[in-house]
């Protein structure tokens, strides 16, 4: 007699279960909201024929959980991520395999990422050049050691070479001299231990449609002409070449008198030399300086400051023939009449001329590097149109050492870490999962689900790939929860709650009138 009201005091003592615990984690990443789904209950009669009888109340069929998508709030924190799209984060705990939706994660002591209850997070590492190994999900442990350099071995340049530019004035050219080529390009190499150098080239218009490149590093020519300038403007150095010409011009003149003076001056102008050659930003290798004082040892084998038969001039050249790496000639570049490289043309030269140039730049490391550096110049894009000479933007393959510095997580779930050095390097990728039948999922608590017959087998994949979401990083999901219509819900089942009670009431006093009846 009561079993209607009953069950109807129960199924609305469920459905205000489900809101309550869908108010209470309205503020909880990655919740998602439930609901209480109910079904009719009738009694069969004897001979099986039910469609006669007023039915027994209610049940409660399903807690059914709603799988829609939460608000994207932005976070500080670069590690929390939040899917915006189907599919679930796949995680790991003591070996056993969860999915949530919730992205808040951060580093353990092994650099693995983890949620606030320890689970690891799933994906797919990087090799040590960045490429992501795909496979298996395994936990994303990073590696946060230095990137480790990278030897230039590639390299271009894309100019446009004026073809209204003129043959140089000053021939044949001169790296040191600005009036004996057309154009300099500077562009920033590096040795296999990762040191700096710069790579300089040099155009030099020969002819129409004909342009020779001159190759060198380290600006060495500018170390040379800082040296000669601090020669030709140092007292004792002038000094010195006075008192020499003045022995030249004796009369009658004196040969070991003009040896001592020429003598003299080399032990000045290499002292000069060789504390100029020192001085920053353009300063020699120590390879340099060995090679200068070799040259000054060469001319005074003696140590006797006398030197027979070189003129200042000649010391000079010898001794800055020591600290100079002169520029050489890396090849010619032709052009067709449209202003286009012309290859064709090119390899009829004698000798053949063909991109890649192999240019070698002798860099005298000081460190140890592998040298020499042998680098593949090409001149993609570069061209002969009649506007301006411009460098329109060179490129190289190499970069030194960097430490880590920080994380970013693209829409696709690729970890980049960032390095001191301005690159960047895949460092793993997020796995999802996904589910034929999200609904059946089995809640686990800590926001999270394991897979059940019901929900099938996980599709495992990445980031908006299938049906997978995309990610966003410094971002989490918020909870699905509706409070607004939560409330509404749960004013509803106080209602019903409150009539169920009204009709166990109601039968009660029927039941009495009855019991009373004499």
């Amino acid at each position: 007699m009561f079993q209607q009201g009953l069950s109807g005091l129960n199924a609305a003592s469920k459905s205000l279960d489900v809101i309550g615990n869908n108010i209470a984690n309205a503020s909880t990443v990655g919740f998602k909201a439930s609901q209480a789904q109910f079904a009719d209950l009738y009694a069969n009669s004897l001979n099986g024929v039910s469609g006669n009888n007023a039915g027994i109340g209610v049940t409660v069929s399903k807690l059914a959980q709603q799988f829609t998508q939460g608000n994207i709030e932005t976070s500080s924190n670069p590690l929390d991520v939040a899917i915006n799209g189907g599919g679930f984060f796949r995680l790991v705990v003591n070996g056993a395999v969860e999915y949530s939706r919730n992205g808040q994660f951060h580093e353990d002591a092994s650099h693995t990422l983890v949620n606030a209850q320890g689970a690891q997070l799933t994906g797919y590492l990087s090799n040590t050049a960045g490429v992501i190994q795909l496979g298996s999900p395994v936990p994303l442990t990073l590696d946060k050691s230095d990137l480790t350099p990278v030897e230039t071995t590639e390299a271009n340049f894309q100019l446009n070479l004026s073809s209204a530019e003129k043959v140089p004035a000053t021939i044949p050219f001169d790296a040191t001299d600005p009036t004996s080529y057309n154009k300099q390009t500077v562009l920033n190499v590096y040795d296999s231990l990762g040191t700096a150098h710069i790579m300089t080239t040099y155009y030099v218009k020969t002819d129409a449609n004909t342009w020779d490149v001159y190759a060198a590093a380290d600006n060495k020519e500018v170390v040379s002409a800082s040296v000669a300038a601090a020669v030709n403007s140092n007292a004792d150095v002038v000094a010195a070449r006075t008192a020499y010409n003045a022995a030249v011009q004796a009369t009658p003149p004196d040969a070991d008198a003009i040896a001592q003076a020429a003598g003299a001056y080399a032990a000045v102008a290499y002292q000069t030399m060789f504390d100029a050659a020192q001085v920053a930003p353009a300063a020699a290798s120590q390879a340099q300086l060995d090679a200068l004082t070799a040259a000054y040892t060469a001319l005074d084998p003696s140590g006797s400051q006398s030197i027979t038969g070189k003129t200042p001039d000649q010391i000079n050249a010898l001794l800055g023939a020591a600290i100079t790496v002169p520029a050489v000639k890396a090849g010619t570049l032709l052009f067709t009449k449209n202003g286009a490289l012309d290859p064709q043309a090119m390899a009829q030269l004698d000798p053949p001329q063909t991109l890649p140039f192999q240019i070698q730049l002798p860099i005298f490391p000081d460190t140890g590097a592998q040298e020499p550096m042998t680098v593949a110049t090409t001149f993609d894009k570069t061209t002969q149109y009649g506007s301006v000479t411009n460098d329109l933007g060179s490129t190289q393959n190499g970069y030194s050492a960097g430490s880590w510095q920080r994380y970013s997580i693209d829409e696709n779930g690729v970890i980049l870490g960032q390095y001191s050095n301005g690159k960047s390097r895949a460092m793993g990728q997020i796995a999802m999962a996904n589910f034929a039948s999200v609904d059946g999922l089995t809640p686990l608590g800590n926001n999270a689900w394991a897979e059940s017959s019901s929900s099938g087998p996980p599709t495992i994949g990445v980031p908006n790939a299938g049906s997978m979401g995309s990610l966003r990083s410094s971002a989490v999901e918020t909870s699905n929860t509706d409070l607004t219509a939560e409330l509404v819900n749960m004013i509803t089942a106080q209602r019903v709650y409150q009539a169920n009670a009204q009709t166990i009431k109601t039968e009660d006093s029927i039941l009495q009138t009855l019991v009373n009846l004499r």
